[in-house]
């Protein structure tokens, strides 16, 4: 795993060891970041479900402002740690070790709103993180956020996530990126 572009372009980033954590290929990340452009520039991004981190490292590199990172396996938490710390980007970022459902019950503490989010959950968990996201609150998110969701190719994504709606989808092998924006109106409601 490396860093692909931005300010540490290069950079080895620790693996997992095992397939408790399944990194989004190089292929995917590139997509990912082509797919955000020059939105990634001074953005406060939430990386839930963020294994290693080399999402959020990738978006600090390419120059996200500040990066929070959800993850509640041990090992996991070690390598965001690890990876932050090989790149010098600690100041940079919180490190949330919890499980996403927790993280949705603990409010805005993490240095919110955000204006970009990934989800990567383990595929079998993507049903529950659209049940989770059905109540998300609009408060968390800045007024022209985005969220990417990977998931598996065939998994059912519906039209809206709380106050996200799906705006497109791009399929790369077995994996896909959804992209949701937020709905008009959803924000600041009547």
């Amino acid at each position: 795993m490396r860093v692909i572009a931005g300010l540490h372009r290069g950079r080895r980033l620790l693996g997992p060891k095992g397939q408790v954590i399944r990194p989004t290929s190089d292929r995917v990340k590139e997509a990912l970041f082509s797919i955000l452009g020059e939105r990634i520039l001074g953005a406060r991004v939430l990386d839930l479900y963020a294994g290693t981190g080399s999402i959020g490292i990738e978006a600090l590199s390419r120059g996200a402002a500040h990066v929070t990172f959800v993850e509640a396996d041990r090992d996991a938490l070690r390598l965001v740690q690890s990876n932050l710390r090989q790149c010098g980007l600690e100041l940079s970022a919180n490190i949330c070790a919890c499980q996403v459902s927790q993280f949705f019950r603990r409010g805005t503490q993490w240095s919110g709103p955000y204006d970009i989010v990934f989800c990567d959950p383990p595929y079998h968990l993507t049903a529950e993180f659209i049940h989770l996201a059905a109540g998300w609150p609009a408060g968390w998110l800045a007024d022209h956020a985005i969220l990417i969701l990977e998931h598996g190719r065939k998994a059912d994504i519906p039209a809206v996530l709380g106050p996200l709606s799906l705006v497109k989808r791009y399929d790369y092998g077995d994996t896909a990126l959804t992209r949701f924006h937020l709905t008009p109106g959803e924000l600041h409601p009547a």
